[in-house]
């Protein structure tokens, strides 16, 4: 089958390790089942992967991706939950793993999945809309209606618009009755904000109008600074990623002063993620694509993600 992998890495030219071309068939342990892949959404993740970041050097070759839409060998419309692991949380598993860490991953025509980590996809959703909610859009829900402790109204920075999770952060913040500020060094990705429902938007370290109830850090270094000034006393600052670097000792002066919290965020659960898929059936919420390409394509797309030439989500669609 055709298949896009990681055969090597290198932090300085990650793109030199990824290989297109025909791979095994998946093997299928017990309590496994196959998917036939619709589209597949494209994470930093798997970027990380190429630069060696997350990966044993014996796991390679490893098919790459996470995220995935596809068919199960019944016959059903799914979406692929990425984190393999066990319990009522499989995200605190100590051995959990991700797709394209232990096992080869979704960028391909078939992946080998957990049976209970299959979720029905909404038929309101295209197989590339649920495509982008295992990782970025189910950590963003994850973020603000569990880790947030916001209710509705509430005000809500998000820092650093134009990546699949702070996007995913917008769009669900509007739809879940948030008022929704945005952050972007990009004067046009702050405009593609405000068109997707954030209420007021700001270049990057600007002063704000008045102090928000909680914070979306999914940058790091560059915003970290800011996010603790643009904070209410009491409020929260939740963080999921560092994309800019890791994030700077806090002032602990400052969050004792007026009482902040800073919680970390991880992907979600299974059962988040069906709940996640119903929530955008029923508001008409929906991901961001910024581009939709054949995974013969797909190194178009990592090249893309490595320059930050993106808004949204990438989604890869079948191998032909």
């Amino acid at each position: 089958m055709f298949a896009v992998t990681a055969t090597q890495t290198d932090p300085d030219n990650p793109l030199a390790g990824l290989t297109l071309g025909e791979r095994p068939e998946p093997e299928v342990p017990d309590g496994w089942t196959t998917v036939t892949v619709r589209a597949a959404s494209l994470n930093h993740h798997d970027l990380w992967t190429l630069k060696g970041v997350g990966i044993r050097q014996d796991r390679l070759p490893i098919v790459l991706g996470g995220d995935a839409a596809g068919v199960d060998e019944d016959g059903n419309e799914v979406i692929v939950h990425s984190v393999i692991g066990g319990g009522a949380d499989e995200t605190l598993d100590p051995k959990r793993s991700l797709l394209s860490e232990q096992y080869d991953g979704t960028f391909a025509e078939r992946v080998a999945v957990p049976r209970r980590n299959l979720v029905p996809k909404p038929a309101a959703l295209s197989f590339e809309e649920a495509a982008c909610l295992p990782t970025a859009w189910l950590t963003a829900y994850r973020m603000l209606f569990d880790k947030a402790d916001l209710e509705p109204g509430s005000t809500v920075l998000v820092q650093g618009a134009g990546g699949g999770v702070a996007t995913a952060l917008i769009t669900l913040g509007r739809a879940g009755g948030y008022r929704v500020w945005a952050t972007s060094r990009s004067e046009e990705k702050r405009a593609r904000a405000l068109g997707l429902g954030a209420d007021r938007v700001f270049e990057s370290g600007a002063r704000l109008p008045e102090r928000v109830d909680a914070v979306m850090e999914t940058v790091g270094q560059a915003t970290w600074d800011h996010s603790l000034k643009a904070l209410r006393p009491g409020g929260r600052i939740v963080v999921s990623g560092a994309t800019s670097g890791a994030v700077p000792p806090a002032d602990l002066n400052r969050v004792f002063f007026l009482q902040l919290s800073v919680v970390g965020s991880t992907m979600g659960t299974r059962d988040q993620l069906a709940r996640l898929a119903r929530f955008l059936e029923q508001t008409g919420a929906r991901p961001v694509i910024d581009r939709t390409l054949p995974l013969t394509g797909a190194r178009e797309g990592f090249a893309a993600m490595h320059e930050g030439d993106v808004f949204g989500k990438i989604v890869f669609t079948g191998a032909g």
